[in-house]
């Protein structure tokens, strides 16, 4: 499997994984999805609207790629959000929805990416306005993987309430292959 290949496999697996979370929660009620668990993000409802945030943040990164991405002109036009905390959505239907828009740009986007724009090195600011020069490719990497670290603290919520989210390994969606 290539660089892009793995991550077309990623974006599907995000787009899996959210689906099965946002599933999972939609017999909560708001108490339950915004008791404050200690997760990072306190709650259920705190952690989906930071991934969010988090993604929006980066891609709106990934948008300034010389490539110009034209899959990633709807992010372009979002204002950046002003923290990792912010609650964009205090509900769940307006963020289940900003979700699945998200997770089907991603999906186009991880589609119209090309080997040579992995090689590229970004520059950004990060939150901070620390500016940071580093390798598309670890970037995007780092993207996918954010969102698994923080899925996987919902799904530890979930199961302290009982919830079981099924499986949850991206080995799930890895095609057996022969050997040539």
């Amino acid at each position: 499997m290539n660089r892009i290949e793995h991550i077309g496999l990623m974006a599907s697996y995000n787009a899996w994984m959210n689906t099965n979370l946002y599933n999972a929660v939609e017999h909560l009620s708001d108490e339950e999805l915004r008791a404050d668990k200690g997760a990072f993000f306190g709650s259920i409802l705190g952690t989906f609207n930071h991934i969010v945030v988090a993604d929006t943040i980066w891609l709106k990164r990934f948008a300034t790629h010389p490539s110009n991405q034209p899959s990633l002109e709807p992010i372009r036009q979002l204002p950046v959000p002003v923290g990792l905390g912010q609650l964009l959505f205090a509900d769940m239907a307006s963020l289940s929805e900003r979700r699945h828009w998200l997770d089907t740009l991603i999906t186009t986007w991880s589609q119209s990416l090309t080997e040579a724009d992995l090689d590229h090195i970004l520059h950004y600011a990060n939150m901070k306005g620390v500016t940071a020069d580093k390798s598309f490719f670890s970037l995007v990497m780092h993207f996918f993987n954010h969102q698994t670290h923080h899925r996987g603290q919902v799904t530890t919520l979930l199961s302290q309430l009982g919830i079981d989210v099924g499986v949850t390994d991206l080995l799930a969606l890895i095609p057996n292959q022969t050997e040539a």
